[in-house]
């Protein structure tokens, strides 16, 4: 998942029915190696992670994030849905309902960072030499992300 790796979007990963939808996503994602680390929003600036893969579970509301840097790919996202973002995946919110928020998690012994700027030397380093994560967070399978 190092690299070039795509982004995987899991519609419907969660049913949204419910005021429970955090309290589910958290323990499939715990359960599948991806222990669950925050619920929040998404920052509106375009930050990626150098240190750890992230896998973002939406459990309230609706926005619309852009991956992949300025001009990049945007995607509409809400309740019960969920996006896995190989490291150094860059992505932002761009709009939220006041009620968005998600379960952010990272594969079990990876420890977050926020990097801004455009990867140097050493965050291309870090993101190359991480591991593939050992399950997907949604579906379980080994071998990293199976998800559509």
């Amino acid at each position: 998942m190092t690299g070039c790796q795509p982004v995987t979007f899991y519609r419907r990963a969660m049913k949204a029915e419910g005021a429970d939808v955090a309290d589910r996503l958290e323990p499939l994602f715990a359960e599948n190696g991806w222990p669950p680390d925050w619920r929040d929003g998404v920052f509106d600036y375009h930050h990626y992670h150098s240190t750890a893969h992230e896998v973002l579970g939406v459990f309230a509301g609706a926005a619309t994030l852009e991956l992949g840097g300025a001009d990049g790919r945007q995607v509409e996202m809400a309740a019960g849905n969920a996006l896995m973002l190989p490291a150094g995946t860059g992505h932002r919110c761009v709009m939220a309902s006041a009620d968005f928020c998600v379960v952010g998690a990272y594969p079990q012994g990876q420890a977050w960072d926020i990097c801004r700027d455009a990867p140097d030397e050493g965050a291309r380093a870090r993101i190359a030499s991480l591991p593939d994560p050992r399950r997907d967070p949604i579906t379980a399978e080994t071998g990293g992300r199976t998800g559509t």
